[in-house]
């Protein structure tokens, strides 16, 4: 989602602050109710006892033609729903429940349909359904990591054109399908290989948690028990529901827009004021659902935000204006009223990133040498390739999974090589995608980037929280000031920008995976092998699904349409403060803009000081910061989402926490999968034949006059 991503966490709860800002992907730790607690799992019967009878198969046998085949199918499907969401407020949930749930649900329908015709020659196991999950959440991952919501499209002249500053020519880059296809191929390979030697010491040896990797190899085990095969069945048939509710609600609601500010999205559901100030529900399924997914202190964040934003400071700003900023400006200039909305926001996200880099880095530092210091008796470190025997004091589990982990070795040679020969054709091909990112630029990211990947990859096992696109802020600073405002230095940044979050975020994933495979018997091989197809299928399916989008929707960017890619403003303008500075910001601004940066980095020590009893009780600027630039709107629909998990878990928790997630899954699908034919339909020239819009009194009679004159 984190991203991912996709993907956020705070290091003190890492199953309530899932935000990964783009930048806010969240990453659930407890999926259906599958606990990590190793207290918990010494209770039950060993897990792999139970699938002791069945043979595990070879690396090469995980990785089915079928695997891959409806892998590319989800991956496509799960594109368009993060690009959806990238592209409206970059809110973007876990989605590894309904990947690993429709992962099982096909393949064990090929499979039943195989058996009955007498044609199955290879069972449906565990290892195959990691591969899947795998291959899938790679490919729907480019669509976070690149940066179609955010660096990526921040580079666009239409984007350019909101901002009066470095919007000339070698500071544009307009989307193209050929450049981005070429782009993701340079960049989203180099993660992957960095993290390989290190494998053994961030699994077996570190013993790192990685709660997301293990809640998902949780939800991969059940299912392939007779009892969670059976609750499998019911959670894909209740995802089905909600998904065909959710998708026929999305195409009635089209019909109602034929025009600006028609349909049901903008129903003043609070009243006109409200409405004025982006106060109201706007009937979206989506956000609905990520509100039953995301943790309730983070929409409670969301809509506290909101208020304090929109409901108390953009008025206050308002009746400023012609003292602060000039009355001339447009509502969507960045000298004028968006400006304080941009900037005050970025500066919170700026705050809170910052804080918890230095703390996960606090936390990954003190945490190695602890881990070091504790293997002091060996006089290297456990690299890749140099294995060692399972100790006598692991439980059964530990043994069996650790003996199958180092079984299949992925060469050290392999790895290194790999990652020189694509940093040496990245180095030579970027700068001719993107004339300001020198050679010298890229060499000087790639000698830091598996540093920097191992330091994200080692956090995001400690804490769950990996920080891709706080790396990438620091390398749009770093490298923006570097090439000058006069050698197109917001272009350089923003390009630099892609090359650290391509790093970063594929790494922190791969080790991810490293542990589901570790808790499911599946081979590091197949999930290596898994990753680089996903990850190949996601560097065409992505800019595919951009370009259907950019084609379709031609508003797409702009301040107030269907797709604003808010994100985009925001990247862009941080990539301009890190090249001209501040002296382009309104009256007051730089004032707010510092207040609200030491007021997110003193929340979060305050929730650190508090520790977690306390903590879930305290906002997080993170979220408080994204309704700054968005609005309110769909913080509405992700509370009444959280109040409708509420009342179930009252009511029936048993069932809320089997069945929350597969109803939550379905409307965000369903919602996500009808912008393929809204596309289509909007490509084609088919425009919906009714507009319904939502007048005042006074209006509608001013209307009425003019239509009877």
């Amino acid at each position: 989602m984190d991203h991912s991503e996709s993907r956020s966490r705070d290091p003190n709860a890492p199953s309530e602050n899932g935000i990964s800002e783009q930048d806010f992907q969240y990453k659930k730790v407890d999926d259906n109710n599958h606990t990590t607690d190793k207290k918990e799992e010494e209770k039950v019967e060993s897990i792999e006892k139970i699938f002791e009878s069945k043979e595990v198969p070879s690396w090469k046998n995980q990785l089915t033609f079928r695997a891959f085949f409806v892998s590319f199918i989800l991956g496509i499907l799960f594109t368009f729903i993060v690009m959806k969401l990238n592209l409206t407020t970059g809110i973007i949930p876990s989605l590894n429940v309904s990947a690993g749930l429709l992962g099982f649900f096909f393949v064990k329908t090929w499979t039943k349909f195989l058996e009955k015709s007498g044609l199955l020659k290879q069972p449906f196991t565990r290892q195959e359904n990691t591969v899947i999950q795998t291959c899938v959440v790679a490919t729907s991952g480019i669509a976070f990591s690149g940066g179609f919501g955010s660096y990526l499209f921040g580079m666009s002249e239409v984007v350019a054109k909101q901002s009066t500053e470095a919007n000339d020519g070698q500071n544009i880059k307009n989307p193209s399908l050929t450049w981005m296809i070429g782009f993701l191929f340079v960049v989203s390979f180099l993660g992957l290989f960095s993290v390989v030697p290190l494998r053994k010491i961030m699994i077996i040896d570190f013993k790192l948690t990685y709660p997301s990797g293990t809640a998902t190899a949780y939800l991969i085990n059940s299912f392939h028990t007779p009892q969670g095969a059976k609750l499998a069945k019911k959670q894909v048939r209740t995802l089905g529901k909600f998904f065909s509710f959710s998708f026929l609600w999305a195409f009635f609601q089209w019909f109602f827009t034929a025009g600006d500010g028609c349909g049901f999205v903008n129903f003043p559901t609070l009243g006109l004021k409200a409405f004025e100030n982006r106060f109201y529900f706007d009937f979206s399924a989506t956000y609905v659902g990520v509100g039953m997914i995301c943790p309730y202190l983070i929409n409670i964040s969301l809509l506290v935000g909101a208020i304090l934003s929109w409901g108390i400071m953009w008025p206050l700003i308002e009746d400023r204006k012609g003292d602060w900023y000039s009355a001339d400006y447009k509502p969507s200039s960045l000298h004028g009223l968006q400006g304080y909305r941009v900037f005050i926001a970025i500066a919170m996200i700026l705050g809170d990133g910052l804080y918890n880099f230095f703390k996960v880095l606090g936390h990954t530092t003190f945490g190695l040498y602890h881990q070091i210091r504790d293997k002091n008796s060996r006089s290297v470190l456990p690299v890749g390739g140099r294995s060692s025997s399972p100790s006598d004091s692991l439980s059964y589990d530990d043994q069996r999974r650790t003996q199958l982990f180092l079984k299949d070795q992925i060469p050290i040679w392999l790895a290194i090589v790999g990652y020189i020969t694509i940093a040496i054709i990245s180095a030579a091909t970027l700068p001719h995608i993107f004339p300001p990112l020198k050679w010298y630029y890229i060499v000087v990211i790639y000698i830091f980037a598996p540093t920097l990947a191992f330091c994200n990859a080692y956090g995001c096992g400690l804490t769950d929280w990996s920080l891709a696109s706080t790396y990438g802020k620091l390398a749009i600073f770093v490298i923006g000031a570097w090439a000058g405002a006069s050698h197109g230095g917001v272009l350089a940044g923003l390009a630099a920008c892609g090359v650290m979050m391509n790093i970063v975020s594929t790494a922190s994933d791969l080790t991810q995976d490293f542990k589901t495979g570790y808790m499911t018997l599946a081979s590091p091989r197949s999930m290596f092998v898994s990753q680089i197809i996903g990850t190949a299928m996601g560097c065409v399916i992505s800019p595919c699904v951009f370009w259907l989008f950019y084609k379709a929707f031609h508003d797409l960017g702009v301040p107030g349409s269907q797709y604003s890619a808010p994100y985009a403003l925001v990247y862009r303008n941080m990539a301009i403060l890190g090249v001209e500075g501040f002296s382009s910001l309104p009256k007051n601004c730089l004032t707010l803009c510092y207040v609200f940066f030491i007021a997110a980095v003193v929340i979060n020590m305050i929730r650190d000081i508090v520790g977690k009893k306390w903590a879930r009780f305290i906002p997080l600027p993170m979220a408080m910061a994204i309704p700054f630039y968005l609005g309110a709107y769909f913080t509405i629909d992700m509370c009444i989402g959280s109040l409708i998990l509420f009342i179930w878990e009252k009511i029936d928790k048993a069932k809320a926490d089997a069945f929350g997630p597969a109803v939550a899954s379905g409307l965000i699908c369903g919602d996500g999968i009808w912008t393929l034919p809204s596309s289509i339909l909007a490509l084609a020239g088919v425009k919906p034949p009714i507009c319904m819009k939502f007048l005042s009194r006074k209006t509608n009679a001013r209307v009425d006059t003019f239509l009877t004159s």
